[in-house]
């Protein structure tokens, strides 16, 4: 708990006046307070339940015109309920009903400049934004801090990643969203890196609850943000990227033009973890910036570079891996690094027309950098300007190609954030979905973005192929990201990985240590509309043909979600609906045998096929069984096992 003395020393600080407003969800449990200080101080704090989630916790800004921070008078406010029902493809729900409430409290400073804090409250979820409006003849800003804090009741603990520090990692690559979590530490524990740490968060409020913290709605005209170091009493406030970002160019501060707002903070907050995972609230705020130029095609897609690396990108190999998406009848192949030196453009034409003839689609690797990382891999210096990447993307749409997969950005600086969304317009005027690695995370991208398809921002597989400890760590990993990660964006992690181990032989290189049930459930668990999934040729012959055939129809578009059980980094067990057909998914990450008896409401009385892992030899095993009529089904899952139940 707080010392008396820190409370009495953040009570007398931020002391309300009269002019406290109160926001509360649809369904009147989740409120949030939003209040003023004696000398002029914004504050809001948020109860769910009539439990506490925030403390007092800090709003305002301060920027080069005008200073939000502090002598704000209330000026007025305004309440509506916000209705929007909405249909969108590429999330984990395809039709999504949105309720809030909504809160604008207007205030000024001294000389009358004026700020507005709108606040939407739904029934598990709190977003709040500023707008600025013009300052008399001043129609521009630059933001040079921001308040915004998030302040945790000292008892909580948290499951966070560390933002690193710029320009360091392979080829001075980071920040890209790939340093590992750290479940369940104190609050003020610090970061790895002393730089804070990346969105979203997630925070157990101990008996209370949990909450997710995270942005939404930052598009060219912001940067991304993340959160600061927290203190020792629980407070995390809103950081900006670090100055030496982008190689040290460009600035580390957002600039608004006025009248302008920020993006959306967003906290989905429960009393367990079902809000968390099955949240749509990066969506719901955002609307879509451009309307797609065709229809795109989602789904299943191919890869050799993950299992055999730098050297299958030769045309023979390529061809391979062609006849293997064409034999488990998905739509894409992807094509890595190296390819426009390796193969070369025209064999690329001969290599597209050949998958074309077989319904695959070809994707292309590019590497995004012109002058903020080192990373050699080619093709270069194609994406990174518009003339460039225009005549590059009218090629790719003259000879058939689908998509493209940028890879290696340069930080969260509001001229990254330019660049992800030129490159997103431009390949959508040529018909290309887009996919980002070595990024920053997706904020409300597939609704702002028709061809957007999904960003890596995780430590992702191709870890499992360089070093034994991500193997080692596999499970626990796994059963994170459906709670944080995968929860607000998808999540191109390169699932499944069926060689026991990681060379193109699969008789060398690091060990895998989960059952093949556990890396079929990943293709449920891990949400993301185009699946790259790392499945070999050997695979078609060396895999339990049941497990191969699985592969073959689970799909990568889902209709709704349903959280079934689970605890960040221990176990989860998800339930994903296709059209009529559920798929419920579980793994454990623990150090031993886990029996569940899983409540299914969607298959109350019937007949599943039951993916699951012998206990005796870790063995895939298929069965038929039927689930009780009360919609229960008791399952046990070994240490890195899983299971994955499919209605019929």
């Amino acid at each position: 708990m707080k010392t008396w003395f820190s409370i009495l020393c953040l009570s007398l600080s931020l002391s309300l006046t009269g002019a406290d407003l109160i926001v509360k969800s649809p369904d009147g449990n989740l409120k949030v307070m939003l209040g003023l200080s004696e000398t002029g101080q914004l504050t809001y704090e948020v109860t769910y339940k009539e439990k506490q989630v925030l403390e007092p916790s800090p709003l305002g800004m301060v920027t080069n015109v005008s200073d939000f921070s502090s002598n704000l008078s209330f000026v007025e406010n305004k309440e509506q309920p916000v209705r929007k029902f909405y249909r969108q493809d590429r999330i984990k729900r395809s039709e999504v009903n949105y309720k809030a409430n909504e809160l604008v409290a207007v205030y000024q400073t001294p000389r009358k400049e004026k700020i507005s804090v709108v606040f939407r409250v739904a029934n598990n979820d709190v977003a709040f934004k500023y707008q600025l409006a013009q300052q008399g003849e001043t129609a521009r800003c630059i933001v040079e801090k921001e308040l915004s804090g998030f302040n945790f009741p000292d008892f909580t603990t948290t499951f966070l990643t560390p933002q690193a520090t710029p320009m360091i990692g392979w080829m001075r690559t980071k920040p890209s969203y790939e340093e590992e979590y750290v479940a369940d530490e104190p609050v003020g524990t610090p970061s790895k890196y002393g730089v804070g740490y990346t969105f979203p968060g997630l925070f157990r409020i101990g008996a209370h609850g949990w909450a997710l913290v995270s942005e939404t709605g930052v598009g060219s005209l912001y940067a991304g943000a993340k959160l600061s170091e927290g203190t020792k009493e629980g407070l995390y406030t809103i950081a900006f990227p670090e100055p030496g970002e982008n190689n040290g160019l460009g600035a580390a501060n957002p600039a608004i033009a006025l009248p302008g707002e920020t993006p959306w903070r967003t906290i989905t907050i429960g009393d367990n973890l079902k809000p968390i995972v099955e949240t749509t609230v990066a969506w719901d705020l955002v609307e879509p910036l451009y309307k797609p130029s065709k229809e795109y095609r989602m789904g299943r897609a191919t890869w050799s570079w993950i299992m055999w690396q730098d050297g299958s990108i030769n045309y023979d190999d390529q061809v391979r891996y062609v006849d293997l998406s064409a034999a488990m009848g998905y739509e894409f192949v992807l094509v890595d690094n190296w390819w426009d030196n390796n193969i070369g453009r025209e064999r690329i034409r001969e290599l597209v027309d050949y998958a074309a003839a077989k319904n695959v689609g070809v994707c292309l690797w590019y590497n995004s950098n012109g002058y903020w990382s080192d990373a050699p891999q080619t093709p270069k210096n194609r994406m990174n300007t518009s003339i460039a990447r225009k005549k590059e993307m009218a090629w790719m749409k003259s000879i058939g190609v689908k998509g493209i997969k940028v890879d290696f950005f340069g930080g969260d600086k509001q001229m990254t954030m330019q660049l992800y969304e030129e490159i997103l317009s431009d390949a959508n005027d040529f018909g290309l979905v887009v996919i980002f690695h070595g990024c920053t995370l997706p904020r409300g991208w597939e609704r702002m973005y028709p061809n957007f398809v999904g960003s890596e921002a995780v430590l992702a597989s191709e870890n499992l192929i360089f070093t034994q400890h991500a193997n080692d760590t596999e499970a626990f990993n796994a059963a994170l990201h459906p709670f944080i990660r995968n929860s607000v964006a998808s999540m191109d992690f390169g699932p499944v990985l069926l060689n026991k181990r990681h060379n193109r032989t699969n008789n060398g290189g690091h060990t895998r240590r989960t059952t093949d049930i556990f890396q079929i459930a990943t293709a449920v668990l891990f949400q993301t509309p185009v699946q790259n999934f790392a499945i070999a040729p050997n695979n078609l012959t060396d895999v339990a043909p049941f497990v191969i055939d699985f592969m073959k129809k689970v799909p990568t578009e889902w209709d709704d979600i349903q959280f079934v059980d689970g605890y960040p980094g221990k176990y989860v067990v998800l339930a994903r609906r296709s059209g009529d057909t559920w798929y419920v998914a579980g793994i454990n990450a623990e150090n031993q045998a886990k029996t569940i008896t899983l409540n299914l409401p969607m298959m109350a009385g019937k007949k599943v096929r039951l993916y699951s892992d012998h206990p005796k030899t870790g063995a895939p095993q298929l069965s038929e069984l039927a689930v009780k009529k009360n919609g229960q089904l008791k399952i046990t899952l070994p240490e890195g096992g899983g299971m994955v139940a499919v209605n019929q």
